[in-house]
């Protein structure tokens, strides 16, 4: 191969590399690699150590928002130290920096948000009192809306970090994304799911995005990783999130689902504490699925309507 093999960014976590090690194979097989090639030839990886990785002991909230987990990517990719970054959508803001696009989003892993306990099926039959770890608002939201006895316990840190102070009882349950725990192998962990419907996942969960710099989005090898139904979804999804502002600081879900050509969807916002929720829901059919902007428009209006009906409560002060 007579050309430079593509610089592939990446959180240095034990889930993105395995996330980003997927993509890898994908993004080396679009740009010409066999079955027997080492995909290195092709696409390398570059493991980036951000500062939501090294701060580990608070909320995000209280140390910069999502950002965190990609602004020393972002600042590579803008730089030409690489040439393209993985992320989880769901880690990603609803604004980009200038120069940098959301190119490529491939098919959809599971959505959902799992319930892991060694005392309880379901969340619902939590002891009274119980302890749910979670560092996510929304989670935390979601959950207390439905058991607002629960003690809600602040748990960040890898997958295995969450995993391993569930084994030390420091919370008798905790919820993880469906989704990077079967990219881990861990998916059998899982004793139950939340229905995404009644409680829909943060905008883009189980969704992996290629972010690149503008001029490189029409690339050959992103048309082919690019799955148009998931893509979709997302635009949708981040639609909501754009128009609800969301941030670490909301309570912010929101799940579309394409059928054909008809586009589903729900959004929801609640308060911090979980005692008010607002939800709409809406549909729309599409011309075609290269139709983003006719998703994103979805999004932005059930969006805009749980903003307007919620206001100034939906945003955590404290």
């Amino acid at each position: 191969m007579s050309r430079q093999p593509i610089r592939i960014g990446a959180r240095g976590s034990k889930l993105s590399l395995a996330q980003s090690g997927l993509m890898q194979a994908r993004i080396a097989a679009a740009l010409g690699a066999g079955p027997g090639d080492d995909p290195e030839a092709f696409a390398q990886l570059v493991p980036i150590v951000t500062s939501g990785d090294r701060i580990q002991d608070r909320r995000l909230m209280e140390i910069g928002g999502k950002g965190l987990f990609t602004k020393e990517i972002e600042e590579a990719l803008l730089d030409g130290r690489i040439d393209c970054a993985i992320h989880s959508l769901k880690d990603m803001p609803a604004e980009l920096p200038p120069g940098l696009v959301l190119a490529a989003t491939p098919e959809r892993e599971d959505p959902r948000d799992a319930f892991i306990s060694h005392i309880a099926e379901r969340l619902e039959d939590l002891p009274g009192g119980a302890r749910l770890g979670t560092a996510s608002l929304r989670r935390q939201a979601q959950a207390l809306h439905v058991r607002p006895d629960l003690e809600i316990v602040m748990l960040r840190g890898n997958v295995d970090t969450r995993l391993a102070k569930l084994e030390r009882s420091e919370a008798d349950a905790i919820l993880l994304a469906q989704s990077g725990l079967n990219r881990l192998g861990l998916g059998h962990l899982t004793r139950s799911w939340l229905d995404p419907v009644a409680a829909p996942p943060a905008p883009g969960q189980g969704a992996l995005v290629i972010e690149t710099r503008s001029e490189d989005v029409d690339l050959p090898w992103l048309a082919a990783v690019r799955c148009p139904a998931t893509t979709i979804a997302v635009a949708a999804e981040r639609g909501a999130l754009y128009a609800l502002e969301g941030s670490c600081r909301t309570a912010v879900g929101a799940y579309a689902r394409l059928d054909g050509l008809v586009l589903t969807m729900i959004v929801e916002a609640l308060t911090p504490d979980g005692a008010q929720r607002f939800r709409r829901e809406g549909a729309v059919t599409l011309p075609g699925l290269d139709d983003t902007e006719g998703a994103r428009a979805l999004g932005l209006e059930l969006g805009a309507a749980v903003r307007a009906d919620g206001g100034p409560a939906l945003i955590l002060t404290d």
